[in-house]
């Protein structure tokens, strides 16, 4: 089985600027989805910016969830974060890695989520076979990608 998915769009602005919305404005685009909640109550996502920052989700009373750690760091070009939802088992975390290249004036936004093989059944998988948990993980990033675009507007 292949273990990931790979979705790309492009934005109407910089390298730079979908680098910086894609971290920094994450709790303005963030689309939550029933099919890949990172919690139960979703809450607002934030980035502690470098190598070694965490992917948090903050709920309304102020309870904190760890998605994951920045692992690269590369601004304008590249970020690449440890993920998991609270329903992985605890030492399980998938990968994202998200890149980001001028292309005619506007910037291809690419999303490369690897590591869902081991994702128990009971976890995320919403008893899809294997080939359409990972198309409902590609719509789900190809809607994020595209949230990020709306957000730069």
């Amino acid at each position: 089985m292949t273990s990931k998915v790979y979705v790309a769009l492009r934005v109407k602005a910089s390298p730079e600027r979908a680098f910086q919305a894609f971290v920094d404005e994450i709790g303005a685009w963030w689309r939550p989805s029933p099919l890949f909640q990172t919690t139960p109550r979703p809450g607002v996502l934030s980035f502690e910016p470098g190598e070694g920052g965490r992917l948090i989700e903050t709920r309304a009373g102020g309870k904190m969830f760890q998605i994951g750690r920045i692992v690269a760091w590369e601004p304008p070009s590249r970020l690449v974060f440890s993920w998991r939802q609270a329903n992985f088992p605890p030492d399980l975390h998938t990968e994202v890695e998200v890149g980001f290249e001028a292309v005619d004036g506007e910037t291809r936004v690419s999303i490369e989520h690897r590591g869902f093989d081991q994702v128990p059944a009971g976890a995320a998988r919403h008893g899809f076979p294997d080939q359409v948990l990972l198309m409902r993980l590609a719509d789900f990033w190809r809607a994020q990608i595209a949230a990020v675009g709306d957000q730069i507007g």
